[in-house]
């Protein structure tokens, strides 16, 4: 059982606001698209020059959020949202509305991010790192032993940890042929 808490990768985030906003030129997904740069932009600041978290500018930043939020709400009143067909269900809302709805429902998930500096800010390291077994099954369609398979995701796994530890790749696999890996401390 794994004790971890949950975030939403905001890069995902940013591609739908930036869609919300041109498609249908909503203010508030262009203010909130900047927002979350800004937030972006700070945390790896504090990361790079290995400074503490400024609880007072975070609790800044997350009224923005909220002031956002809200404009969003003036953006997309219930009115606006498409008539219900049919007795069961949902009433249906506008892609903005969902959108906001998630911004609204998942705030803390959002902006873990900017209150934990090992959150990253978005999930693409997570995507990177199947993305190779996903390429081996579309070429492939699938291994042929359990044991290939499990060869393939141990070595997988050991070049994206030496990755990951800014450690050399190429010596890392040379360290391993030669059966001395190298140890991440």
């Amino acid at each position: 059982v794994y004790d971890c808490d949950h975030a939403l990768c905001n890069a995902h985030l940013q591609r739908e606001l930036t869609g919300i906003e041109e498609n249908y030129k909503q203010q508030w997904a262009k203010e909130m698209n900047e927002l979350l740069t800004e937030m972006k932009k700070y945390t790896d600041e504090c990361k790079d020059q290995v400074k503490e978290l400024d609880f007072e500018q975070i609790k800044a930043l997350e009224e923005r959020f909220d002031a956002i939020i809200i404009k969003g709400i003036e953006e997309n009143p219930q009115s606006l949202n498409p008539e219900k067909k049919g007795k069961r269900g949902k009433n249906p809302k506008t892609k903005a509305r969902n959108l906001l709805d998630r911004f609204i429902e998942h705030k803390e998930n959002i902006l873990r991010f900017l209150t934990d500096l090992k959150v990253p800010f978005e999930n693409n390291q997570a995507e990177r790192d199947i993305r190779m077994m996903k390429l081996q099954q579309k070429i492939s369609g699938t291994f042929r032993t359990i044991q290939g398979a499990e060869a393939f995701c141990r070595i997988r796994a050991y070049i994206s940890t030496i990755r990951k530890n800014g450690l050399p790749v190429l010596e890392g696999i040379i360290a391993a042929l030669k059966r001395a890996p190298l140890t991440i401390t």
